[in-house]
């Protein structure tokens, strides 16, 4: 609610156009029903939006296709551990390095022949993809990123070594799809929570590995409870459709959020 608030306020100020995009590549944690939820809600909160809602899940072929052009440029490798089989390998190690999305990766399946690597994927064995970070590195060296309030600053995708593109159980990663879809539709600012900072310097490797332009980005702070903690529904904190049965008003909310009329 604060984020599609910030970004509409922000694009409506500009003059420019608001997009409103369904992440729903997730099978196990996306449903139909949410979506219309969402729509419903916003618009009950009386934001409004350019053009049509993009789904993601309706554009699985583009997404296949990024894949395949980082993969001919030897820029992916299939990744066949299980999350048990990382964490042993993490165990093993004297101190196991963190990323920007946990524990990095230790390499496991980094230096499978290509030729078995191939034959494992062939026999239909489940795999991840993976960014072989370090060759994405060598690719695109001393990147730069320009973040609102900061100016022009150094990109470091490193910390979130080989990172996964495509899942097992989804066809494509939220950095994957996001970075497209921001490609394609032509968005020069991106708003995010300061929370998702981290994912910009890889959006900006991706950008560079697949030319692609490269937007302006903004982050702002995080709703929180009285106690500094982030306010979150699996911590008991009200959701808009709470907010609405509670019988508060559009204009109520936004205020709650940090958006006065």
């Amino acid at each position: 609610m604060h984020s599609a608030l910030f970004a509409w306020r922000r694009a409506r100020a500009a003059g420019g156009r608001f997009l409103l995009r369904i992440e729903d590549i997730d099978p196990a944690r996306c449903r139909p029903a949410f979506a219309d939820a969402i729509i419903e809600d916003l618009r009950w909160l009386g934001l409004n939006w350019d053009g049509p809602v993009r789904v993601q899940s309706a554009h699985l072929a583009e997404y296949r296709g990024v894949l395949d052009v980082l993969a001919e440029h030897g820029l992916l490798y299939p990744c066949f551990c299980t999350r048990a089989d990382i964490a042993r390998e993490l165990a093993c190690s004297v101190a196991a390095p963190h990323g920007a999305e946990g524990p990095a990766y230790p390499g496991t399946c980094r230096a499978l022949p290509t030729s078995a690597a191939a034959a494992r994927v062939l026999a239909g064995e489940p795999h991840a993809l993976r960014l072989h970070m370090a060759r994405a590195l060598a690719a695109a060296p001393a990147l730069l990123v320009c973040e609102e309030g900061k100016g022009m600053i150094p990109c470091d995708p490193a910390p979130f070594g080989d990172v996964v593109l495509a899942r097992k159980d989804a066809p494509a990663s939220y950095h994957l799809c996001a970075t497209h879809d921001d490609a394609i539709q032509g968005v020069t600012l991106v708003t995010r929570g300061v929370d998702l900072r981290p994912a910009m310097h890889l959006h900006r490797l991706l950008q560079a590995l697949l030319d692609w332009p490269v937007p302006t980005y903004a982050h702002h702070g995080l709703l929180t409870a009285p106690d500094g903690r982030r306010l979150a529904k699996r911590d008991g904190a009200a959701s808009l459709r709470q907010m609405r049965a509670g019988g508060m008003s559009p204009a109520e909310v936004r205020a709650l959020a940090g958006f006065p009329d």
